[in-house]
């Protein structure tokens, strides 16, 4: 028993982080049905039995992928408009902030989690509450800043599904492009100019992938 523990301790049977991160990797490149223990254990070096030390079946490291995705891309989005800011303009730059940094937001992962759902009744729910509570959040920005309800309803909705067609029509816009046209969605979204400040602030966060 001393020696499984200490193989288990350098690791030989891989962590759940490990297998976690290329069942992520199969998802995002091949789609969930390439999600599958015989084909990670290869992948990975590992014997088909190491799996189970982390997870209990497939369904359980199918559940562990969908709740990475919420707790990184819901809970970063949420957190993202309750931020404080200044102004509507100033806030909606940091809800930006996750559209440009995928480390905040994935969208790979958006998108693989997207296409998944067609064929998984039970989560294409889940995908709906998550979009429906994604837009709660853009919503409630808008009215802690003092526009209406219905006004709130209409933008929120607006830049949400923007963004979901990036992602779902995988556009391939330059980074820099997309950066210098923010300050004018901005303007389209709120119906207010960003300052100066605020445009160079977000710019500055940025900056490194800003080409020209």
């Amino acid at each position: 028993m001393d020696d499984v523990v200490a193989h288990k301790t350098k690791g030989w049977r891989g962590s759940e982080d490990l297998w976690l991160e290329k069942a992520y990797d199969m998802l995002i490149g091949s789609g969930v049905e390439a999600v599958k223990i015989m084909p990670l254990a290869k992948a990975l070096g590992l014997s088909r039995t190491s799996f189970y030390w982390h997870f209990e079946d497939r369904d359980a490291l199918l559940a562990a992928l969908v709740r990475r995705w919420e707790k990184k891309n819901t809970g970063n989005l949420v957190e993202r408009c309750e931020r404080y800011a200044e102004t509507i303009t100033e806030a909606v730059f940091n809800l930006f902030d996750c559209w440009i940094d995928d480390t905040l937001f994935d969208a790979k992962l958006d998108f693989a989690i997207r296409n998944w759902a067609q064929s998984a009744p039970k989560l294409k729910k889940r995908l709906e509450n998550t979009d429906r509570d994604r837009i709660e959040a853009i919503g409630g920005m808008f009215t802690r800043y003092g526009y209406s309800k219905e006004q709130a309803d209409v933008r929120s909705h607006t830049i949400y599904y923007t963004q979901v067609g990036y992602i779902s029509m995988m556009v391939e816009e330059p980074m820099d492009i997309r950066i210098r046209r923010m300050p004018d969605y901005i303007e389209t979204y709120t119906g207010r100019q960003p300052s100066q400040t605020e445009i160079e602030r977000f710019i500055g966060r940025h900056r490194e992938l800003l080409t020209s």
